[in-house]
């Protein structure tokens, strides 16, 4: 017998039947070992030694696989095709060896690009060693982001209160958002005309022709800056007669795009599907591990994280196959297409996405796909194809009009063009070249030169130049590909470490900087900032790239990477707060300090009209405030505008007024959660927070009492006699009828919507699954226990967790909820059920003690539980002996600095 480590036990269980019964094949989960997240970790005055820790899950893993290799004839490590997988297979080896469970055995390693029989049987017959400089070069990134997560993220929070962390690719791509908005405050806008004609020719067809030339005089984008010099020309051409100069005809190819890399794969599913990089990467890998096809699980694409753009020879023929069958023999070229990247460091060993097998096509596996599945697969299918299918023949038309009148002159055009040939166009456009088509595309009627047209009508519109658009998650991956910064495989994560730092956040699909990730930017910037060079951490990703080609050694690039980043961070340390407020206050003046509109200084306080305003660090962060505090007590939040007030940063609550039903001071007030209102003062004191798009310098009276008399009584329920309500909660305003929630469009739904609207959306909701707080929602229903009952995946308040009866197990972090099999929720369900039951026998030995054994019981059970916080576990341990060990590591480990990327 053969033992075979894969990550996945999706993709173990597969080729598991690929490989039959001379072969185990156990899954890793993923990584087995990582850095622990303390000081020491890795070590730079032991030559960068790194000590790995191994957690409770993992180690049982290894158990399996150990026990299992002892009674094998060969280890074979199937893990991923990339850096993360090599890296992977290494520490699986390293552990084994540890265990001194593989003696004499060979040890092979093996890749496999899709999970299909043909890829994984090929790679079985030609197995190769562990690839040393991949992982050399995993082991320098991985020191690397520790190294500056570790060491940059202290020197935040005692410098720059209210800071979450720093990190290596991640602080860099919050600098390109940051940098973006700083571009859009800068921007002056100006004016300017454009002026077209409607013109018809002699067999009355009508087209638009563009001014671009008056009196000689070629025409630039903003030459014509105003409505009188706009007026003047357009009385010129409604006198002038209008002549056909020449129309120029020429034909043109434009060739299809390479298939999908994971970047451009993250941007158009962004484009075309509205999927985030992340969501694109879930689904992309339930289609790489595998779909039942016909009662058999196959891999529907090839591996997702890639920035190749090449396709194996046999992939190719069968896509000109798969084009000859579906849209004719025309549409194949002569010979196939060949790509390469221009993308900084790509790895072209790499293949492209692609399906794995061009004769599924998507119409025929849709019935087994879900909706997300069957889009991205189509995407990706369609651009393919479309890859070495044959160019669009194209025939672009310009025409160019004199208009004559008197002695004064002007040139006008027009563009169209006309698809003679649609070739690659029929799988797939890009949304680029959707969102870029305009009139110029257009097709122009027939036009022939010298003759004469008619004027129907001279428009002359008004416009202003625009300043750069922000960010979308699609357009910030590509510029970080242009730029060389981050891997592929890093893109989802970095953007998600942004939105979980709260340094960014989404709205209407662009990124919107925060104001603390801007301080953080301003901060680096300042006193890090070749940390955050664009150039720097491009130059870095060359050298990890060289590390894996073996062209570098992973210590000498660390050496000198610490050599000046320590010497650095050491130099901050003398650092002092009016040092950080001076850099600041220039670094950041146009968010701290924005132009009020009338010709006033922005720095004087609109308050007291004497005091200076600055940034100042208060326990929750930066904030602006007047320099004649106390005696001026006016704040304002960092990055909001208008007159500020006086519950800001200082803490001090602000009077709106009182209660009229109870008399009490209703007050606005700025906590460590942001801005909140309250009635009454002490305990008992009711309070609520903001909703989003509120600022406490917009707020009164009349919407404080309508926020805190929430929920609000809609009305009863036609079927049940039960009461509607309408209140605010964590995930945003939603509305509740008997246990029973459906979320809303905004707050003002809350205070406005009836009774007929309300139980439209109950009713809507419960179509679609609705959830109770009670009980969330079953994202997925597993199948049944082998004791009986349900095995559900589920999202709670603290993140996803599978459920079987009373017992609910989290997710490890990291996991995506949709890729849970059963296998893996058996697993986490044994390993919880067995850890209550330790739990419980430790904390009640005695059986007299059985009462208070059940309060410490249901207190530990709690900590575990996907709904629930860890500190009760520590007030358990606290009082006593037998607890003192906490019930979950995760209760136990200190809070871990960022340096994901």
């Amino acid at each position: 017998m053969n033992v075979v480590v894969v990550e996945s036990p999706a993709k173990a269980k597969t080729i598991n039947k690929y490989l039959g019964s001379d072969y185990k094949v156990l899954a890793s989960f993923g990584h087995v070992r990582d850095l622990p997240a303390k000081d020491g970790s890795v070590r730079p005055d032991e030559d960068f030694a790194m000590s790995w820790e191994v957690d409770a899950a993992s180690s049982k893993r290894l158990s399996e696989i150990a026990k299992a290799l002892k009674e094998s004839d060969s280890l074979i490590l199937a893990t991923d095709p990339d850096r993360e997988g090599e890296a992977i297979s290494w520490h699986v080896l390293d552990v084994l060896r540890q265990k001194k469970v593989l003696g004499s055995k060979p040890v092979k390693r093996v890749v496999f690009n899709a999970i299909t029989k043909n890829a994984v049987l090929e790679a079985m017959a030609n197995p190769r060693e562990i690839d040393v400089p991949l992982v050399d070069a995993y082991l320098a990134r991985r020191a690397l982001d520790y190294l500056v997560g570790f060491t940059l993220s202290p020197v935040l929070w005692r410098k720059l209160p209210g800071s979450r962390s720093a990190g290596r690719v991640q602080s860099v791509a919050l600098r390109l958002v940051c940098d973006r908005e700083t571009e859009i405050e800068r921007f002056i806008r100006e004016e300017y005309w454009n002026i077209a004609a409607l013109l018809q020719t002699p067999r009355s067809d009508n087209f638009t022709a563009r001014l671009t030339v008056v009196d000689g005089k070629k025409l630039g984008k903003l030459d014509i800056k105003n409505e009188e010099q706009a007026s003047a020309i357009r009385t010129m051409l409604e006198g002038a007669s209008f002549n056909v100069m020449s129309v120029d005809a020429k034909p043109t190819k434009r060739n299809p795009g390479p298939p999908f890399t994971t970047s451009t794969l993250q941007q158009a599913a962004s484009g075309q599907l509205g999927f985030s990089a992340s969501r694109t990467m879930q689904v992309a890998q339930r289609l790489y591990e595998g779909i039942e096809l016909g009662g058999e699980t196959t891999g529907l694409i090839t591996y997702m994280r890639t920035d190749g753009v090449q396709m194996a020879p046999e992939a190719i023929s069968a896509a000109r196959k798969a084009i000859g069958n579906t849209f004719g023999d025309n549409y194949v070229p002569e010979k196939p297409r060949y790509y390469s990247t221009k993308a900084k460091n790509a790895q072209e060993a790499h293949e492209a996405v692609r399906p794995t097998d061009f004769s599924r096509h998507p119409k025929d596996v849709r019935k087994y796909l879900d909706e997300d599945q069957a889009r991205l697969y189509e995407l990706i299918w369609k651009r393919a194809i479309a890859s070495q299918m044959q160019p669009a023949d194209i025939e672009r038309t310009t025409v160019d009009i004199e208009a004559k009148n008197g002695s004064r002159s002007a040139v006008l055009r027009a563009n169209g063009s006309v698809v003679r040939f649609n070739g690659f166009l029929a799988a797939y456009t890009d949304h680029r070249e959707e969102e870029d088509e305009d009139e110029d595309g257009a097709r122009l009627p027939q036009i022939n030169a010298g003759e004469t047209l008619k004027r129907e009508k001279i428009d002359a519109t008004q416009h202003s130049t625009e300043p750069p658009p922000r960010y979308s998650e699609a357009s910030l991956i590509k510029r970080m590909e242009e730029l060389g910064i981050g891997r592929p495989s890093t893109y989802a994560a970095t953007l998600k470490t942004l939105s979980d730092r709260e340094y960014v956040t989404m709205d209407k699909r662009k990124l919107i900087p925060q104001a603390k990730g801007r301080l953080v930017t301003a901060f680096l910037e300042s006193f890090f900032e070749r940390y955050v060079e664009y150039d720097f951490t491009a130059s870095l990703e060359e050298k990890l790239d060289l590390i894996s080609d073996g062209k570098l050694a992973w210590k000498d690039v660390l050496r000198d990477f610490w050599q000046d980043f320590s010497g650095n961070v050491d130099s901050t340390k003398e650092l002092r707060v009016t040092n950080v407020l001076d850099a600041l206050n220039e670094q950041l003046s146009a968010l701290a300090f924005p132009d009020r509109g009338d010709g006033m200084d922005p720095r004087i306080c609109p308050t007291c009209g004497e005091g200076n305003l600055s940034l100042k660090l208060g326990k929750y962060g930066a904030f602006v405030g007047c320099s004649n505090y106390p005696e001026c007590k006016f704040t304002r939040q960092l990055g909001t505008e208008g007159e500020g007030d006086a519950a800001g940063a200082s803490d001090e609550p602000k009077v709106l007024g009182q209660d009229p039903v109870t008399g009490e001071d209703i007050t606005a007030r700025t906590g460590r959660f942001g801005p909140y209102i309250q009635r009454g003062e002490g305990k008992e004191a009711k309070r609520s927070s903001l909703p989003k798009g509120w600022s406490l310098g917009e707020l009164d009276l009349e919407k404080a009492l309508q926020l805190i008399n929430l929920p609000r009584d809609v009305g009863p329920h036609p079927e049940s006699g039960k009461m509607i309500t309408a209140s605010l909660g964590r995930y945003g305003p939603y509305i509740a009828h008997d246990g029973a929630f459906a979320n809303v469009d905004s707050i003002e739904d809350v205070f406005e919507i009836g009774i007929n609207r309300a139980v439209t959306v109950l009713a809507e909701k419960a179509a679609k699954g609705g959830r109770t707080r009670a009980t969330p929602a079953a994202l997925a229903t597993l199948g049944d226990h082998p004791d009986g009952g349900s095995i559900t995946v589920r999202d709670g308040r603290y993140g996803p967790y599978v459920n079987w009866g009373k017992v609910n197990a989290t997710l490890p972090k990291g996991k995506d909820p949709a890729t849970v099999t059963m296998e893996e929720a058996l697993e986490l369900i044994t390993a919880k059920a067995g850890s209550a039951k330790k739990t419980t026998k430790k904390a009640a030995p005695k059986k007299a003690a059985a009462p208070k054994k059940t309060a410490a019981a249901k207190k530990t059970a709690k900590a575990d539980d996907a709904d629930a916080e860890a500190k009760p576990v520590k007030k358990a341990a606290a009082k006593k002996p037998a607890a003192k060990k906490p019930a979950t590591k995760a209760a136990a480990k200190p809070k871990k600095a960022d340096a994901a990327e």
